[in-house]
């Protein structure tokens, strides 16, 4: 009777080097959309969190996998963000989630942020219109 041999439970992030933990590339920032997020509208909008106020905004970066100790996520994994859903989304701030919800206003700021991104030229999509 022969021994077969399992395979690893742990599957590498596509992109990266496998037993390290970290990805073959470096990070993705760039400081112009970085720097875009100023006097920009919240993307979040969270329903009774929301301030308003275009004078607090900065690109908030969400959880994904490029993220880790001490590593904030990619730049493309984020969303322009007023200071109290910011504190929100980050847990600085109490917010009672309902399940689902805190992904749902995360995706939709996203989104809604690489809109105003590619508008503004500093992402591009090829073939878009």
């Amino acid at each position: 009777m022969s021994k077969t041999a399992r395979p690893s439970k742990v599957v590498p992030r596509p992109g990266s080097t496998p037993g390290t933990g970290r990805r073959a590339s470096g990070r993705i920032a760039s400081q112009p959309v970085r720097d875009s997020a100023a006097g920009e509208a919240c993307t979040l909008q969270i329903a009774g969190v929301c301030n308003g106020r275009t004078d607090t905004t900065v690109l908030c970066h969400l959880p994904d996998e490029s993220h880790g100790m001490a590593r904030k996520a990619d730049d493309v994994s984020s969303c322009y963000g007023c200071s109290a859903c910011h504190d929100a989304i980050d847990g600085r701030a109490p917010y009672n989630w309902q399940p689902g919800e805190k992904d749902f206003y995360m995706r939709r700021g996203m989104v809604r942020t690489w809109r105003r991104l590619l508008a503004k030229g500093l992402i591009t999509i090829k073939g878009a219109a």
